[in-house]
């Protein structure tokens, strides 16, 4: 059987869920699939590791990846409304 991989990004989300006030480790790990020890191992690392990035150093998109964004946004937006109107105009009855 072949190790499953955790992205970096995965791994924060649940240790943010786990770490919301009255919330359940086991719970939280049943949802994602993996196991309540793994989970509780990814938040003691956590909290062992100094923050190492600041405010300024996180993953904000840069300007060339906001436009990149924004323009994929806008052709999704399109292909979806383009789909809305063959929608409709596929569902009036021929008589």
């Amino acid at each position: 059987m072949q190790r499953r991989r955790f992205t970096d990004e995965f791994k924060s989300e649940a240790i943010k869920l786990a770490k919301q006030p009255g919330a359940s480790k086991a719970a939280i790990a049943v949802d994602l699939g993996i196991t309540a020890n793994m989970l509780s191992r990814w938040v003691r690392e956590q909290q062992s590791q100094p923050a190492t990035m600041t405010r300024s150093q996180s993953s904000s998109p840069s300007n060339e990846e906001f436009e990149r964004m924004r323009r994929e946004l806008n052709k999704v937006k399109t292909e979806r409304d383009i789909l809305k109107k063959a929608l409709a105009y596929f569902a009036v009855d021929p008589k």
